[in-house]
């Protein structure tokens, strides 16, 4: 199983945001980090998963845990649903990718725990600026 840790960061709510994905498992060990351009936080969270089940894919896997700090996304794909328009897109696209696996699991988890991913969506930020 890989273990897919994610991470959005933004500096200003807009403002220029990064992504960070951390991959670990079936001897894989990924790290990106990347800027995605001026954004909000929410959106850049559901940027994050979106990635990382892309990449997660291209590895070949059939078994992925996404682990975020982000409520709003861990939520959303739990419940397959979002109240606000501008992110369903991204919630249907993230389905989607999740749904091409054989087992797909998300769980929250306090920032503490995903301190690898934080560190490189803020990396991203100062490689965008």
């Amino acid at each position: 199983m890989l273990e897919v840790y994610i991470d959005a960061a933004s500096a200003g709510n807009p403002g220029p945001s990064g992504i960070g994905i951390f991959i670990k498992g079936e001897g894989h060990h990924e790290q990106i980090s990347e800027f995605i351009g001026s954004s909000n936080n929410h959106i850049a969270e559901f940027t994050a998963l979106i990635r990382g089940l892309e990449e997660a894919k291209k590895l070949g896997t059939s078994l992925v845990s996404v682990r975020s700090d982000s409520k709003i996304v861990v939520a959303s794909m739990e419940k397959e649903y979002v109240k606000n328009e501008e992110f369903k897109p991204l919630l249907a696209q993230a389905l989607q990718l999740a749904a091409s696996f054989d087992l797909f699991f998300i769980k929250w988890v306090p920032s503490d725990q995903n301190k690898a991913a934080d560190a490189l969506a803020r990396a991203a930020i100062l490689k965008g600026k």
